[in-house]
């Protein structure tokens, strides 16, 4: 581990200390978990879970580890995920990205649902939180052969924003995935960007600047995708929410606002189909608490 001060979210004003009791895994997301782990006692899982959590919150103590939200599924949830499972099994050479991957979880859910573990990639800003994904999954590098890719997304060495593929550019070269240190390499070349959890945490400019470099990397191919789910609103702007103990002050777009913000922002309008659908979900268990979420998915036509 490193002694190097842990990066804050600018939109978490509060950090609280790690508490125990907000751990409930799900009977779906502990079939996951003993699956990947080959722990199939409850407590022997649980006090892997809690012994993880722990060491990551000392690197990157940010709200999704804290909430225990890591040991949720999420990408499988998505409406649009079969056609994920789709470009995984039966597209020639194709390409996952996982943007603000963590420990990695969405990357193994999608490589046991078909997709080539060697055309998997995750980017996020902690190299410690994909090495721990290794130690969470009981993996190693050879048995989890997806690759990584740390840096800032918003450093242009890492994630330049370049104009998205059309037609005339299909066929770009496909780098080599197994020394990429930078994401620009692959510009009109993925087939599929996940981000889940990730957008949310910008403001509105920072958003819009994503979404352009994320476009840039999709692939011109019909039926490639970029899709996540985050905080959402019915009418966008600035929102303040306090969930056990974590405060954040965010900018949450409508569906409205994020379909007109791709769909002719980011792409040329007409040259995408943007799916976004508002839904209050539940905060977890034991409480009634709930919150707006934006599932989305943005496919080339």
């Amino acid at each position: 581990m490193t002694n190097r001060e842990p990066p804050r979210i600018e939109v978490q004003r509060t950090f609280p200390l790690l508490d125990q009791s907000l751990y409930n895994l799900r009977p779906e997301d502990a079939t996951f978990y003993k699956e990947l782990t080959g722990i199939e006692d409850d407590e022997a899982l649980k006090q892997h879970i809690l012994g993880v959590q722990a060491e990551a919150y000392k690197v990157a103590p940010y709200a999704f580890i804290y909430l225990f939200l890591f040991i949720r599924r999420r990408l499988s949830v998505l409406p649009a995920y079969q056609q994920v499972v789709r470009i995984g099994r039966e597209w020639k050479n194709p390409i996952f990205l996982d943007v603000g991957c963590g420990f990695g979880n969405d990357i193994r859910e999608v490589i046991l649902d078909g997709f080539p573990a060697a055309r998997a990639i995750g980017t996020d800003l902690r190299q410690e939180l994909w090495d721990l994904g290794h130690e969470l999954f009981k993996s190693t590098p050879e048995t989890l052969p997806a690759h990584f890719v740390c840096g800032d997304a918003f450093n242009p060495e890492i994630l330049a924003v370049a104009p998205p593929a059309y037609k005339e550019t299909v066929g770009v070269p496909i780098p080599n995935l197994s020394n990429l240190i930078s994401l620009n390499p692959l510009c009109g070349c993925v087939s599929v960007i996940h981000t889940t959890s990730f957008f949310h945490l910008f403001k509105e400019d920072k958003q819009l600047r994503m979404a352009r470099a994320l476009a840039g990397l999709l692939s011109a191919e019909p039926g490639s995708i970029i899709l996540g789910a985050h905080t959402g609103a019915q009418e966008k702007g600035v929102m303040n929410q306090v969930h056990r103990g974590v405060e954040v002050d965010m900018f949450a777009h409508s569906a409205e606002s994020w379909i007109a913000m791709w769909d002719g922002e980011v792409f040329e309008k007409g040259t995408v189909k943007v799916d976004a659908q508002l839904k209050e979900v539940s905060a977890g268990e034991g409480g009634d608490e709930r919150y707006p979420l934006l599932y989305w998915s943005v496919t080339r036509l």
